[in-house]
């Protein structure tokens, strides 16, 4: 039998994720208290493999949250990420071939109302649509979609990827056979489009096939990173050249997810194989770390910090996103962990410490984050921290503990061990004049016999 051993998982902070698996369900995942496990709270849907999620997106905001689910049997929901209601339900397109899947999907967060919302998709084949979906409060049935404008983002070739920057103006597509494009969603015209690296000294062209991309930073859309299908990291800049301005590879299998940091000059990339990694695109350093050792460990990261080993999904996506909480929410591996294992796993990035394992039976796909989620600390914990507060302003300060009285020193080792001996000199000593005492009164006793005796006899 092999050697197993159990990790204490010490918990993390409260959070609350939705995540999607291989039957179409939707799971909602919390954690409530200061260190809790997150624990699955409810369950949206009836298992149907037909109805499995291949995009979700969220729009998290405090008032009319909204999640929009595309589904493989072309369907697309909308629905609240409170309480699963679903608001409208949009079916596929006749005209829409079977074999032909929604690969990106992207619910806007600007210029919505409360009884409407702006959705973009994108096809595997390149068939972009950008549609407005109407719903009333009362029923799904009810809901209408308005004549959705389309385009063709490629000729040829299979779109894989797909990114929409901050501002919502713009985006990246993608993919096998697709050289990264940018496009106007505004005016639906595509503006700048990447032109592929030269052959190589052995006269060696590397096919275009790129996995996936996002934005270097939330305020300028002309700086952006794509992986590939040869473990090969790309940087663009649009206003410098249409070829990259760095890259670089990273291992040998192809590259399943890169994200963003906060800070606008780090990256973090993930390869087919489960290694992880960030770069500064400054120094072009790179910060790799064997962290853990993970079999068959899944497929989408909110942040990654450092690297970790595994056998990865072989789809998988990061989410980065802003949290209070250092945490790390990994599919397959995080800033999150989730996949082939069925579990979900969230990662302290500063410490690296595994916080929870969350088993959910199903194979995972997607994973998304209710960032406005703040629970409250239930009345026992919240003494818990009282009392640790008052303990430790119970801790006297330097000056306090100058002015303290010095305690009597104890003393030393060696006068202890002297003292011990001159007891043992002495206990001694008084032993030995007991036995000379004892002796003397012995031979006066003997004396008095034999003097009596000779008394006798005369």
């Amino acid at each position: 039998m092999p050697r197993t051993t159990t990790l204490e998982c010490p918990g993390c902070p409260p959070l609350r994720a939705l995540t999607f698996d291989s039957l179409g369900l939707i799971k909602v995942i919390e954690s409530r208290g200061v260190r809790a496990t997150p624990q699955v709270v409810e369950r949206w849907g009836d298992p149907d493999a037909s109805k499995c999620v291949l995009a979700a997106s969220i729009d998290d905001r405090k008032q009319n949250p909204l999640l929009a689910v595309a589904r493989k049997n072309g369907a697309m929901e909308v629905l609240n990420p409170l309480n699963g209601e679903v608001r409208a339900t949009i079916s596929k397109d006749g005209d829409m071939p079977e074999d032909e899947n929604v690969v990106s999907l992207h619910l806007f967060r600007r210029e919505r109302s409360s009884r409407s919302c702006n959705v973009l998709t994108c096809t595997t084949k390149g068939n972009a649509s950008l549609r407005s979906i109407e719903f009333d409060k009362c029923s799904s049935d009810d809901a209408s979609a308005s004549t959705p404008r389309t385009w063709k983002v490629c000729g040829s070739g299979n779109i894989l990827c797909s990114k929409v920057d901050a501002s919502e103006n713009f985006a990246i597509f993608g993919g096998k056979g697709v050289e990264v494009n940018l496009w106007d969603l505004e005016k639906c015209s595509k503006f700048w489009t990447a032109k592929p690296p030269p052959r190589n000294s052995l006269d060696i062209f590397t096919p275009t096939w790129f996995t996936c991309t996002t934005f270097l930073s939330s305020d300028d859309h002309r700086k952006f990173a794509a992986g590939t299908n040869s473990h090969q990291v790309n940087l663009y800049d649009i206003s410098a050249q249409r070829r990259p301005i760095l890259s670089f590879d990273f291992r040998e299998t192809p590259i399943k997810a890169v994200t963003e940091d906060q800070d606008g000059h780090t990256i973090y990339v993930g390869n087919g194989s489960g290694d992880l990694a960030s770069f500064d695109i400054r120094t072009g350093t790179e910060n790799i770390f064997d962290l853990f050792l993970l079999v068959k460990i899944c497929s989408f990261v909110r942040k990654i910090v450092g690297m970790l080993f595994g056998e990865m999904f072989r789809k998988h996506q990061i989410h980065s996103q802003a949290s209070t909480s250092p945490c790390v929410s990994i599919m397959w591996l995080v800033e999150v962990l989730g996949g082939l294992d069925s579990y979900l796993r969230l990662w302290d990035i500063e410490t690296r410490q595994l916080l929870s394992a969350t088993f959910l039976k199903q194979h995972l796909v997607e994973v998304v984050f209710d960032s406005n989620y703040a629970d409250k600390v239930p009345d026992e914990q919240q003494v818990e921290v009282a009392v640790d507060a008052e303990d430790v302003s119970e801790i006297p300060s330097e000056d306090e503990m100058a002015t303290l009285p010095a305690k009597r020193k104890k003393a030393s080792k060696k006068k202890e061990g002297s003292k011990r001996k001159a007891s043992k000199e002495k206990g001694g000593s008084k032993a030995e004049d007991c036995n000379e005492e004892g002796s003397k009164k012995k031979k006066s006793k003997k004396k008095s016999r034999r003097i009596e005796s000779e008394i006798a006899d005369d």
